[in-house]
């Protein structure tokens, strides 16, 4: 297939996925990037010495990752060290912590230990979702471009699932009466940038996930999964363009002919991939195809974040790889993000010091964390210079108040902030929205942007914006689901690999 040629807009992981997959199945294939490093949103941040995940800081279901990389002819553990981590994360509710770990038989311990009267409760969630997750599973392995997809066996098993309006704490009622252990189970919302309390019930498999299968560090970053599937990419032929940033698809009626590069470059050809944030993309880059911006404002957008990255010249061995620190009323924090207009001063807060797992990212002796505050999309057109210092100041209180880290400000040397309008302006994230289209039942399947987009013979999606949605795993699995929708329609065979049967 070296005669047809794809061009992938954006070399973010859904991007590098679908070409180093293409590129092996014989396409010719290039990807055009418009910063210096391939990633996206899980590209590498230099700040000074220091290396930081720009976004996702761990790995679940790895074997989604596992799935691609072979599918591409390569094995992951070949181009990175995946570290499974364990403990996984600690949880701190005030002064009560609880470390959790995929060691079902010590979490059903920690569990206990922290929320007596609760154990049984751990392993029913646990059997009960084992089954759940299978049910699901394979709905998010398939495409939905047509109805007729609805007919399918799987979704039908799913269905119960699916098809409720409950939601992801309306299924942690069922299992616990302590609300804070139900946050252990429903702050994965967050991953969707959801609140638990409004996230449909199917995404309490997010929980289960982490406690069945554990999450992942890279050593180097997250950031060297997308290093490494370049890599893959390249030695299959593919052709990596950097600093190559593109001012509009070209079209001739509903086919894409080409993509027209800011500087005038007209790159030909028979398909097209868009990885870009899928709103930034629909009202910037058709090309008098484009849905104006205000038509997408009406759709449900995540929230935002407020990011520090801080270079420090210590290491706090004693702090965990990932800490969780919820806000004392945890529902009115969320309520207020949901709301797009209010910033949460009773914020909650997720620290990453990856230096006591990991020597590659920060020199010797020093440390990198990086620190999350969910908070407000750019909806309502706040102001963040006028509140992004003052806002730093109190999270940093807040994590110097419940941590060890009591003298953190004495030790920052080096530090970065992104906040909601840096997500806008500089990463054209539409609205600041860093979790994409919201996971509503009303956008999802069929009813959210299709991996072949609607109305065109040969344009397709992906990344967080289309089916199945954010979080790595999913986004993989989005570049993937469009490789074979776009091999699908030139003919060409492929073998699937699918390890999930084994796993689930």
């Amino acid at each position: 297939m070296k005669d047809k040629r794809v061009i992938i807009v954006g070399a973010g992981p859904g991007g590098l996925t679908a070409g180093m997959i293409l590129a092996r199945r014989g396409f010719d294939v290039t990807i055009v990037e418009k910063r210096d490093r391939v990633g996206g949103r899980n590209a590498e941040l230099k700040v000074g010495d220091f290396s930081f995940d720009t976004g996702p800081t761990f790995l679940h279901q790895k074997f989604t990752l596992d799935e691609v990389f072979r599918e591409a002819g390569r094995n992951a553990e070949d181009y990175m060290d995946l570290v499974l981590l364990d403990p996984m994360t600690r949880l701190t509710w005030g002064d009560l912590s609880m470390e959790t770990t995929s060691d079902e038989e010590r979490m059903a311990a920690n569990v206990e230990r922290a929320f007596p009267g609760h154990e049984e409760g751990f392993r029913r969630f646990m059997d009960d979702h084992a089954v759940k997750l299978r049910a699901i599973y394979p709905c998010l392995q398939r495409p939905y471009h047509k109805l007729g997809s609805y007919m399918s066996s799987s979704l039908v098993k799913a269905v119960p699932y699916v098809a409720t309006g409950k939601s992801v704490v309306d299924v942690l009622e069922r299992y616990f009466k302590d609300d804070r252990l139900k946050l252990a189970f429903t702050f994965q919302a967050k991953y969707l940038g959801m609140s638990p309390w409004k996230c449909p019930a199917l995404f309490s498999i997010l929980s289960y996930t982490e406690y069945k299968y554990g999450i992942y560090h890279v050593q180097g970053g997250l950031c060297r999964i997308s290093d490494a599937m370049a890599e893959v990419f390249t030695e299959h032929g593919g052709k990596l363009r950097l600093g190559a940033s593109v001012k509009e698809l070209r079209f001739s009626g509903g086919r894409v002919t080409g993509v027209e590069l800011a500087d005038g470059e007209l790159l030909e050809c028979d398909d097209a991939i868009v990885n870009a944030d899928y709103a930034h993309a629909m009202s910037t880059l058709m090309n008098g195809h484009s849905v104006p911006a205000e038509r997408l404002e009406r759709k449900k957008f995540s929230c935002s974040t407020f990011m520090l990255y801080l270079g420090l010249d210590k290491v706090y061995a004693d702090e965990p790889h990932h800490h969780i620190l919820f806000a004392d009323d945890y529902r009115r924090n969320v309520e207020e993000i949901q709301s797009e207009r209010d910033i949460s001063d009773d914020m909650s807060i997720y620290v990453r010091n990856s230096c006591v797992t990991d020597p590659l990212v920060a020199p010797e002796g020093k440390s990198g964390l990086y620190v999350l505050v969910p908070t407000i999309n750019t909806r309502n057109g706040l102001d963040w210079s006028k509140f992004r210092d003052v806002y730093r100041d109190k999270v940093l209180a807040r994590i110097e108040q419940r941590t060890g880290m009591k003298d953190l400000r004495d030790h920052i040397v080096e530090e970065r902030i992104i906040d909601p309008d840096d997500w806008r302006n500089g990463m054209d994230v539409f609205m600041g929205a860093t979790f994409n289209l919201a996971h509503t039942l009303d956008q999802m399947l069929y009813l959210r942007p299709h991996n072949r987009m609607q109305g065109y013979e040969n344009l397709y999606l992906v990344g967080g914006g289309t089916h199945p949605g954010s979080g790595l795993p999913t986004i993989y699995e989005s570049g993937r689901i469009s490789s074979n929708l776009l091999c699908d329609s030139h003919g060409v065979g492929y073998e699937r690999v699918d390890l999930a049967p084994s796993f689930l």
